[in-house]
């Protein structure tokens, strides 16, 4: 539907001229030569902006500013004024007037002004709506109401239950534990305990004793038995995080225990049985590391029974906003004082930008911006500048040199390389962006690099796949 501008000038001459501008600029202009009438309509009536003249006979711009602000706070009021009135338009923003033009009104000016005042309006609109809803959704800990986390809501509630191995998948700082969690509470065996272990925090020596347990006297200062997190974790969940960073020799143990139910804490010569429930994590591609012999392909089978995919925040829409809001009441409960309202022009920002470091950037960006606040409503300045100053790089596979024709072939090779580049060299997700076999995928690759088509200097990603950065351009 067309937005509506109201239109308040006692000279029909300009509410007509006024209104022939607003129309041509596709929004609906409703006219009225008494500002107390135009009040009474927006008391009954729905207006996206209101356009009203500063002098005026029977009440002056500054009035209707402060009646609007009254009746309808939600609905900016630009003001028209003549050059010399310019003390009269500070006034009226001080009133609570969005913005002012000066006789005679420009058409692109106007346009212009309309279209931020009315975003603005939407916008704002948006953000008391979501600060609405993030309250209630952040006790369940999964913030948000995208599809994408609809299905992954979705999957937890149908796998949560059956007493499963589950592997989660997806980048870092997307929020893995918590999914983890969820279905921990969501499961039968939530009375027990839920155990979690940084496979990447642990030096490799001393993982197999944290899992496994040890007895007394079994290594130096290994004074008093101790049971591991597999035993502690009897009756609940453990769960794994980052297990594609465990080492070979301790996957073969941890694949001996998935399947016998039963484990030998260093130094014992006895079986010990637990009753655990495994849940693993990782922002790796373990098929990826199962092929260049990084991670064993039957411990992967043994985990992954359920796989669950969690989307990085930049494919999560208005999630954004919701979970800054939910950070801001969480900050405002520890601090114990009213929560920071998240203006427009944050929000706006805050979408606009792509959140490599994903929900975990997100929640050091929103604790910054509390820390170096000075009003009750986020600003600009209070963000990073990486967030202010954020232009989304535009990618295009090009040629080397101005007109240069390619054949398909090597458009072809061009675009997979820089697809992969994109996704940090994420094969799995190259293949499914690009509507890709996995294998066929991994063929090409291979054939590229046997054709030496990608250079020896090319950046190696955390995947270890290499790609080139010559021959593809790219744009901000």
């Amino acid at each position: 539907m067309k937005e509506r501008v109201l239109i308040i000038d006692d000279q029909r001459e300009q509410c007509e001229l006024l209104a022939a501008l607003v129309s041509a600029l596709d929004y609906i202009p409703i006219t009225t030569t008494q500002a107390a009438e135009g009040l009474d309509r927006i008391t009954r009536e729905n207006f996206d902006a209101v356009l009203t003249d500063l002098e005026m006979a029977s009440m002056s711009g500054v009035e209707v500013c402060q009646g609007v602000s009254v009746i309808r706070s939600d609905v900016p009021v630009i003001l028209v004024t003549g050059m010399g009135s310019m003390d009269s338009a500070i006034a009226a923003l001080r009133a609570g007037a969005y913005d002012f033009l000066g006789k005679p009104v420009d058409a692109n000016v106007l346009g212009l002004t309309l279209k931020r005042a009315i975003d603005h309006r939407k916008l704002r609109e948006e953000v008391k709506l979501l600060r609405a809803c993030a309250p209630d959704q952040g006790g369940a800990g999964m913030v948000g109401d995208s599809a994408a986390l609809r299905k992954v809501k979705e999957m937890i509630a149908r796998i949560a239950p059956r007493d499963v191995s589950v592997l989660i998948e997806g980048e870092t700082g997307t929020g893995k534990e918590l999914v983890a969690r969820a279905i921990h509470r969501s499961s039968t065996r939530q009375e027990g305990p839920f155990v979690a272990i940084n496979c990447a925090a642990v030096p490799a020596h001393l993982l197999e004793t944290e899992l496994f347990g040890h007895t007394r006297g079994a290594f130096t200062d290994a004074k008093t038995a101790r049971d591991g997190l597999f035993v502690q974790a009897s009756g609940g969940t453990l769960f794994l995080d980052e297990i594609g960073e465990m080492p070979l020799d301790m996957q073969a143990k941890l694949l001996r225990a998935l399947q016998e139910r039963t484990l030998r804490p260093v130094g014992s010569n006895h079986e010990v049985a637990f009753d655990t429930r495994i849940v693993a994590a990782t922002h790796r591609d373990l098929e990826f590391e199962i092929e260049n012999r990084r991670f064993r392909e039957d411990l992967y089978y043994r985990i992954n029974v359920v796989k669950i995919s969690i989307p990085p925040l930049r494919e999560r829409g208005n999630d954004v906003l919701l979970l800054a809001a939910n950070f801001l009441r969480k900050s405002a409960e520890r601090n114990r004082q009213e929560p920071l309202a998240l203006s427009p022009q944050v929000a706006a920002l805050l979408l606009a930008y792509d959140w490599p470091g994903n929900v975990r950037e997100l929640e050091n960006c929103i604790e910054r911006a509390v820390a170096l606040a000075r009003f009750s409503e986020l600003s600009a300045e209070d963000l990073p500048d990486k967030v202010r100053f954020y232009s989304p790089r535009r990618f295009v596979v090009s040629a080397d040199t101005e007109g240069e024709i390619l054949s398909l072939d090597e458009l072809e090779r061009r675009y997979i390389l820089r697809a992969l580049k994109i996704l940090n060299g994420n094969r799995s997700r190259a293949a499914t962006v690009l509507g890709l076999d996995r294998r066929t995928l991994y063929r090409r690759l291979e054939r590229y690099d046997a054709e030496g088509a990608v250079p020896p200097s090319a950046p190696v990603s955390s995947a270890g796949s290499a790609f080139p950065t010559k021959q593809i351009a790219s744009t901000s």
